[in-house]
C-alpha cells in the first residue's frame, strides 16, 4: 500500500453536499475523493469508515483566529 500525503484544502474547496468550505477529504478506494464541511463530515462518518474510506481532516482549522480580521468582523 502506498500513502499519499493529501495536499491542504483551502478556501475554494467546497463540500460536495452543500457548498460550504471543505475541511475534510475522503479518498475511497476508487481514488476518487468526497470533500466534506465539519457538518455533513460527521454525518457521514459511519459510512465512509465502513468502506474504509482515508479520511484527511482539517477541522482543528476551525478553532483558529485569523491574525488579522477585516473590521466589520473585530
Amino acid at each position: 500500500m502506498t500513502t499519499l500525503t493529501a495536499s491542504p484544502l483551502t478556501a475554494t474547496d467546497r463540500c460536495d453536499r452543500c457548498g460550504a468550505q471543505a475541511y475534510i477529504r475522503a479518498t475511497l478506494a476508487s481514488g476518487s475523493e468526497l470533500l466534506f464541511c465539519a457538518h455533513h463530515a460527521r454525518e457521514y462518518e459511519t459510512g465512509l469508515r465502513a468502506i474504509e474510506a482515508d479520511i484527511y481532516n482539517e477541522t482543528e482549522r476551525l478553532a483558529e483566529t485569523p491574525p488579522v480580521a477585516p473590521v466589520d468582523e473585530r
